[in-house]
């Protein structure tokens, strides 16, 4: 049995993080690293002091379970006018300050692994949520430069039938899965970020969507969505030459004793090696921007629970489960969830209680201030097995009160972010890996 520091067991929420964009020698050494604070923090712009500690769990995990129904679509291949992304704007957000244009015009946008392309709010505005910071203007911009139709870029985000008959310029229509959605030119702009010595380094021609169509629930400290995955138009495949496809992340207990923040790491600060280092393929899934991965079973303890079928799954097993940074639960098919439960249920010998927020199911009574006995989970992923960290596991939902950190649905697999406390996580997209490796995060 391992041991669960109770003052810790809130810091494995995370779910929204702000970013300070920092470079650490981006051109020189090819690789940069950035400052990720949860959405909670008291230095995040979403921070409501009057909320207390077990609110703001209660809301992450609201906030998880609404993001994960958004993955029940599985083609995001563009038809006609539109791109579709299964992404709710408003759950598992990052927001990273960047800047467009020349002049350089600051926006700070949502980052979402789930997401395939970069966009931000543009004037004129002809349908715009409210956004409390000023909106580009690409008149304004030297640099900006809409797309053709018969541009390579535009038809290999969607169909040629995108463009009207009058107009040669090329348009998205993105729509997410709570009918949020955005519309407006596909171009090529500028894209700036800030240095740690002051200066800055420029990406030219970076393909974003200008949106001049945008409603839903989108945050109006943000400026749309910077997208972190696999497909031809997000950053990470933008970058992906500058970047050698690298990109890795270490996500650090919020409420650890060091109040440290966590960090998102590119190019050669990205290289996850060394002792204890393992790594499992990336599925490719048809064209589709999440990171599947192949998880074979769970372990609590020395029993092994294999893991059975999803509607992810494709022959074979292989591509059974999606990586996401951005959902705080892991979130498994009913019948593999109730298995797990029923073998960690059977490890621990405590009073069993009713969440408070009606959201997890197996949940205990606990009576000592400093730790909770729980068993130790690993996640066997092909050729990687993952030791889970005690709190990526359990996580206190109210005072004297903790609960089991998975939850089952038809909507999945998810191998969400609690799960990935204090591990460095590393995506090689030109290997078609995830490593792992077991890391104090609150040191990196």
């Amino acid at each position: 049995m391992a041991k669960m520091p109770h003052s810790s067991s809130l810091a494995i929420v995370l779910l929204c993080l702000y970013i300070n964009i920092s470079f650490l020698n981006a051109l020189d050494g090819g690789g940069f690293s950035v400052e990720i604070i949860h959405r909670d923090s008291s230095r995040s712009p979403y921070y409501r002091p009057t909320e207390t500690q077990f609110q703001r769990v209660a809301n992450a995990l609201r906030r998880s379970i609404n993001r994960a129904n958004h993955f029940n679509k599985p083609n995001l291949v563009a038809s006609t006018n539109t791109a579709e992304s299964t992404v709710i704007a408003s759950q598992g957000e990052y927001l990273m300050s960047y800047s467009v244009g020349t002049p350089p015009f600051q926006i700070l946008g949502i980052v979402d692994t789930g997401s395939d392309i970069i966009w931000l709010q543009c004037q004129p505005c002809e349908d715009c949520y409210n956004q409390t910071t000023p909106i580009f203007d690409p008149s304004q911009s030297k640099t900006y430069k809409t797309l053709p139709c018969s541009s390579n870029i535009c038809q290999s985000v969607q169909s040629a039938a995108s463009c009207s008959s009058n107009n040669d310029e090329c348009e998205y229509t993105i729509t997410y899965g709570d009918n949020s959605h955005s519309q407006g030119d596909l171009s090529v702009e500028t894209l700036t970020l800030g240095s740690t010595d002051g200066s800055s380094v420029q990406f030219p021609k970076t393909v974003i969507g200008c949106g001049h169509n945008n409603k839903g629930t989108f945050q109006r400290e943000g400026s749309g969505i910077v997208g972190l995955g696999g497909g031809p138009v997000s950053l990470i495949s933008q970058l992906s030459s500058s970047i050698g496809g690298k990109f890795s992340y270490c996500l650090a207990p919020l409420f650890s004793q060091s109040n440290s923040s966590s960090k998102l790491n590119f190019g050669d600060e990205a290289v996850v090696s060394g002792r204890g280092t393992v790594s499992t393929p990336i599925v490719p899934k048809n064209g589709l921007g999440f990171y599947f991965l192949t998880l074979e079973a769970f372990s609590v303890g020395d029993n092994r629970i294999e893991f059975g079928s999803s509607s992810f799954e494709s022959s074979g097993g292989e591509g059974n489960i999606i990586i996401d940074s951005g959902t705080t639960l892991t979130i498994l098919p009913e019948d593999d969830y109730l298995n797990l439960e029923s073998a960690v249920a059977d490890a621990i010998e405590l009073e069993r209680v009713e969440d408070p927020s009606k959201f997890l199911r197996l949940c205990y009574r606990t009576t000592s201030s400093d730790e909770l006995n729980v068993p130790v989970i690993t996640a066997h992923f092909k050729g990687a097995d993952v030791e889970l960290n005690p709190i990526s596991t359990f996580i206190e939902v109210d005072e004297g009160v903790v609960c089991f950190a998975f939850r089952s649905s038809k909507i999945g697999p998810i191998f969400g972010n609690l799960a990935q406390q204090n591990l460095l996580v590393g995506y090689d997209l030109v290997k078609q890996t995830v490593s792992f490796k077991p890391t104090d995060c609150t040191q990196e």
